[in-house]
């Protein structure tokens, strides 16, 4: 029995020019390197240039992942972009990216779920794909959260920084087993209860700006752990996979302590994990693909290889896809 399969084409990612290092901090704020190395595993983050938006970020992104897969931007069906921070409030910021690279056709729309955004978007494109709406389809997470931040919390504003990535999905015919290349299962979550634990105190119909990130870091870090290694473990049995069957897991990079709990319980060892957090700090919806792109690049995650992807972030919202690279 064949069944149509979104195969991973190709990747790019882009960051912004400014690097900033840990002590750039500790001039207007009461932490060192030291304090947010030890609780986040970050170094350093990238940040958007003052008149950078987030389609800046996205468009390199896309054109990059275009050359890798060796295709135009006529080829491309759909993009379905992943942010929480877009250059306005309407229209989607996807539409930008359709314009600058020259997409003339097809369709372009922004999806929200915040640092799990990614996720979603990848099991969007995967059913626009298997349902034949779409054959090719540009999956971008790009985030300038540099713009929500409160620069005098310092439990949240060291751990963000600026980035997109994106990846190229396309129709291929599959066998149905587990030896297929492409995305072979999704599974997304959401619990409105849990509202408070991470979320941004604006929005065009509540305060009419845009807010800052709020956070309560302990709680969302045990939500986190435990959520991500349970969702992990269900898109696997989804497809009669185990954590030996992985070759890399490449999770939200949120935080260093995150990733390495929920690799524990998801049963991978850190060798097979992917971890780019000290380089870049939490990109929300650009993390993963982000992480992905720079792998790929590498030239560490090889044609054939079994991804695992995980991430949650406000709302809380997470979700895990498993996808043959």
């Amino acid at each position: 029995m064949t069944v149509t399969r979104a195969v991973p084409m190709g990747c790019g990612h882009h960051l912004p020019d400014r690097v900033v290092e840990n002590a750039e901090f500790a001039a207007t704020l009461d932490t060192t390197d030291e304090w947010i190395r030890s609780r986040s595993g970050i170094e350093r983050r990238h940040f958007a240039a003052k008149d950078e938006k987030t389609s800046d970020l996205a468009i390199p992104a896309a054109e990059r992942a275009l050359k890798a897969a060796g295709l135009e931007a006529s080829d491309i069906d759909a993009i379905v972009l992943a942010t929480a921070t877009p250059d306005e409030t309407f229209p989607a910021t996807a539409t930008r990216v359709q314009q600058a690279i020259g997409m003339r056709s097809g369709f372009a729309f922004d999806i929200q779920a915040v640092c799990a955004g990614f996720i979603y978007a990848v099991a969007t494109a995967n059913s626009l794909i298997v349902s034949g709406q779409a054959k090719t389809v540009m999956v971008i997470g790009a985030e300038t959260f540099s713009r929500i931040l409160d620069w005098t919390d310092r439990s949240t504003c060291v751990l963000f920084g600026d980035g997109a990535g994106a990846l190229i999905l396309t129709a291929e015919q599959g066998a149905g087993t587990l030896t297929d290349r492409g995305v072979m299962s999704v599974k997304l979550h959401s619990d409105g209860d849990h509202h408070d634990l991470l979320y941004v105190d604006g929005g065009p119909s509540s305060t009419g700006r845009a807010g800052c990130v709020r956070m309560q870091g302990q709680k969302v870090f045990q939500h986190a752990v435990n959520k991500l290694a349970a969702v992990a473990h269900e898109a696997l049995d989804d497809i009669g996979a185990t954590s030996a069957d992985v070759d890399w897991m490449v999770p939200h990079q949120a935080n260093s302590r995150i990733i390495e709990s929920t690799a524990r319980k998801t049963g991978l060892p850190m060798e097979k994990v992917v971890m780019t957090v000290q380089n870049h700090g939490n990109t929300s919806a650009a993390s993963i693909p982000l992480a992905l792109s720079e792998t790929v690049a590498a030239g560490r995650i090889a044609k054939g290889d079994l991804l695992l992807m995980e991430a949650i972030g406000g709302g809380l919202a997470w979700g895990a896809a498993v996808m043959r690279w």
